[in-house]
């Protein structure tokens, strides 16, 4: 027996599903888990020595490789002078001022420990700031955990939700109406009936969460125009996005200044870390200005900062994206070209330093789209390319991601191996 295996037999024991967040346990796609013990670079090496190129990047903080020597140093020298305090420090101003400066339309921004935390945090200063309950979220959007956000759509249009999670009173749900992904006549139809009582529509700006699906510029448009019509604020969850479609976030992708915008990952340069601000006159209504409540004891964590402060220098140089861009679309269209020779339907995309698989003709713009897809053929694609050495998110629903690290041979030697994955599809 393996040691990965071994290792999953003992955690069952003591962790529910042996794993601390579901979609590690591998139950999308079968099999046995991999126990990373290292990663450098563009690698990663399991329990069992074997290495990986990887494209999960720790789900994406990990954007300039993994142990950069820059920000390892940068979290050796924090480390040594203390690890929390519960105080303020100098470097937490530092990361909201770098912050602030980077981000579109963030003028102030509140540091917090997880990018739930960021977006329920976000929600819950949103309804205070307009005096308003429901919320607007979209079918295959993930927002974290928070009980409001674990809802699914309700049994008609303009229906409010109901709980996708055991534990989240119908209550709760209530409040919050679940639209479809890239609709814009129901987005127009449930502001038409509902827009008075809309506190905030929270969005993945490029989905990442049901594989990378990307909604049309003239949708996104459409969203900004409608809630500053009706006095909802506008959450651009950028949790994953952010950094990692470009400098600027989808906010720049897209042309379009969101109200409040929500960080993580990449801000902690693979520490816990996340962050959510935007425009004064709402950020001003968060304790200790006003009565919206948010707190933290672990909240800008020095170490966390000092990671992704070194982590935000090293991207800010000129041509990290243009390189990143080009290796992220050079793997999509491989992939896309080894699939086509293979007699194998198949699509690829990337945005910035994110990619999406799909086992269908053309990309998915619509959560059904996404399901439409060939799922047990992703698994025994994922599996073969596990095989070859190559790490994809365990799930078909879940994008990918590239890092500065990644050299044009590893790339190539990826487009080899799935060649070899997609002839073994049939």
């Amino acid at each position: 027996m393996s040691r990965n295996a071994d290792l999953f037999a003992r955690a069952q024991k003591t962790i529910p599903g042996g794993v601390n967040s579901p979609v590690r346990a591998f139950r999308s796609v079968g099999g046995t888990p991999r126990f990373v013990t290292r990663g450098q670079g563009a690698y990663t090496w399991d329990a069992d020595d074997k290495q990986y190129v990887d494209y999960v990047g720790s789900w994406g903080p990990a954007i300039v490789g993994h142990a950069h020597p820059d920000v390892v140093r940068a979290v050796k020298v924090a480390a040594t002078q203390g690890l929390s305090f519960g105080a303020p420090t100098e470097r937490e101003i530092e990361m909201a001022e770098t912050l602030c400066a980077m981000v579109p339309g963030l003028e102030m921004v509140r540091l917090v420990s997880s990018g739930t935390e960021a977006t329920m945090s976000a929600i819950r200063l949103a309804r205070g700031f307009t005096g308003r309950d429901a919320i607007v979220k979209f079918e295959g959007c993930y927002h974290g955990h928070a009980d409001s956000l674990l809802v699914k759509a309700g049994s008609g249009l303009l229906t409010f939700g109901n709980p996708s999670s055991g534990g989240v009173p119908a209550d709760f749900a209530k409040h919050t109406l679940v639209l479809d992904f890239n609709d814009p006549q129901q987005l127009e139809d449930t502001f038409r009936a509902r827009g008075s009582e809309i506190a905030c529509v929270i969005i993945e700006p490029v989905a990442g969460n049901m594989n990378l699906v990307r909604p049309s510029h003239a949708y996104m448009q459409l969203l900004r125009e409608l809630c500053t019509r009706h006095g909802v604020v506008l959450i651009f969850d950028e949790v994953m996005t952010g950094f990692r479609v470009g400098l600027t976030g989808a906010q720049g992708l897209y042309g379009i200044q969101a109200d409040l915008v929500t960080l993580g990952k990449v801000i902690g340069g693979g520490m816990p870390v996340g962050a959510f601000g935007g425009r004064r006159d709402i950020m001003e209504k968060i304790a200790p200005l006003g009565s919206v409540y948010q707190a933290g004891t672990l909240s800008g964590s020095p170490v966390a900062v000092a990671a992704g402060l070194a982590t935000l220098k090293l991207i800010s140089a000129p041509g990290f994206y243009d390189l990143l861009e080009a290796r992220t679309r050079r793997l999509a269209d491989g992939l896309q070209q080894a699939a086509r020779d293979a007699g194998c339907v198949f699509s690829a995309q990337a945005v910035g330093g994110m990619f999406g698989l799909y086992f269908s003709a053309e990309p998915p713009t619509t959560f059904a789209g996404v399901m439409a897809a060939d799922r047990e053929r992703f698994n025994r694609f994922f599996h073969a390319m596990l095989d070859a050495g190559h790490y994809f998110a365990p799930s078909a629903f879940e994008a990918g991601f590239v890092s500065a690290a990644h050299t044009d041979d590893d790339i190539h030697a990826t487009i080899a191996a799935a060649r070899s994955a997609f002839a073994s599809l049939g």
